[in-house]
């Protein structure tokens, strides 16, 4: 499958973005997706996850309550809904996808994932 990431953009603190996330699948069509971000020098990092029902879903600590994902897999298409943003959100954000045969499997990590989109960046100002 191959990932479009999109939506990204300067905002300025406490700003909303919503990055999407389109899957371009023949066959399957509905992966868990997971969202990754990542400063440059410093390790990838889990944001958060759905699974393939869209019933399940992770977040990490740092932007629980804030992030939120959906999705509409009659457009093969996962959303990151990202308010109160801070400073330290700034980073290129990533989409990826898995097929797992389980509806409701949520994953948190990268190694699981074998379909990467391109990333979006993401910044944030003060």
């Amino acid at each position: 499958v191959q990932l479009q990431a999109s939506g990204g953009g300067l905002v300025q603190a406490g700003g909303y973005l919503r990055l999407s996330c389109t899957a371009s699948a023949r066959g399957r069509s509905w992966y868990v997706v997971g969202w990754f971000r990542q400063i440059p020098g410093k390790e990838r990092e889990f944001v958060g996850t759905i699974s393939r029902s869209g019933v399940s879903g992770d977040y990490a600590d740092a932007v629980k309550g804030r992030f939120t994902i959906s999705r509409d897999n009659s457009q093969n298409t996962v959303y990151l809904q990202m308010n109160s943003l801070k400073p330290e959100d700034t980073a290129v954000y990533y989409c990826a996808a898995a097929w797992i045969a389980h509806s409701n499997v949520v994953l948190r990590d990268a190694g699981s994932y074998d379909n990467w989109g391109q990333g979006t960046l993401v910044t944030v100002s003060n």
